[in-house]
C-alpha cells in the first residue's frame, strides 16, 4: 500500500517528497499530488511505524538530512513458509500410481512422507499401491517419476541420498 504509506508520511513527517517517493517507489509528482489532495484523496493514511516497516528513529534521522534515504526495518518471518503444492494436470494424475510403484521398487526404504512430498499424492494412494488394493492395480507399471514429469531429478536424488544415509546409519547401529 504505497499510496497509504506515502499519504501518512506526507501528513506526519517533514521528509522531502523525493525521500518519500524513493521509499514508496513512486514519482515525486505523485507525492506532490498526495500533498495537494489531488491524488489518493479517498485512501486512508497508514502508519509505517505501526506496520513495522519503518522506525521512528529512521524517520527522524532522514528528516534531519534530506540527502539520506529511508531504509526499511528488517522483515521477520515467523515459522517456515509452506511450499505451495504445484498443479498436476489431469493427464499426469493417472501416472502417480506408476511413479509410486517405481519409487517403492527402486528406492527401498523410502518413507511414505517422502513419496507424498516428491510425487504430490496421498498416503492412502501409496498404501493402496503397496498392498495392491489400488482400483487400477492391474494396470500399474513402475515408471520413473522424473520421466513422467512429477518431480525433478534433483529432488529425486536428494531423497535417494537421504534414504541411503539413513540405511547406512541403521546398519552401523
Amino acid at each position: 500500500m504505497p499510496k497509504a504509506t506515502a499519504k501518512w508520511l506526507v501528513e506526519n513527517t517533514a521528509l522531502s517528497f523525493k525521500q518519500i517517493a524513493d521509499f514508496c517507489h513512486m514519482h515525486t509528482v505523485e507525492i506532490q499530488g498526495i500533498a495537494d489532495d489531488e491524488v489518493a484523496a479517498n485512501v486512508p493514511p497508514m502508519s509505517p511505524i505501526k506496520r513495522k516497516i519503518l522506525s521512528a528513529e529512521e524517520i527522524t534521522r532522514c528528516e534531519e538530512d534530506d540527502t539520506t534515504s529511508l531504509e526499511m526495518l528488517e522483515q521477520k518471518t515467523y515459522g517456515s513458509k509452506q511450499k505451495q503444492t504445484k498443479y498436476t494436470p489431469l493427464a499426469r494424475r493417472q501416472d502417480k500410481p506408476d511413479a509410486i510403484s517405481w519409487l517403492l521398487k527402486n528406492v527401498p526404504g523410502i518413507k511414505v512422507s517422502q513419496i507424498v512430498k516428491l510425487v504430490g499424492t496421498t498416503k492412502t494412494t501409496i498404501e493402496a499401491v503397496k498392498t495392491k488394493t489400488h482400483w487400477n492395480s492391474n494396470n500399474i507399471t513402475p515408471k520413473d517419476p522424473v520421466l513422467l514429469g512429477l518431480c525433478t531429478q534433483g529432488d529425486l536424488n536428494k531423497i535417494a541420498d537421504k534414504v541411503a544415509k539413513e540405511q547406512e546409519n541403521n546398519q552401523a547401529i
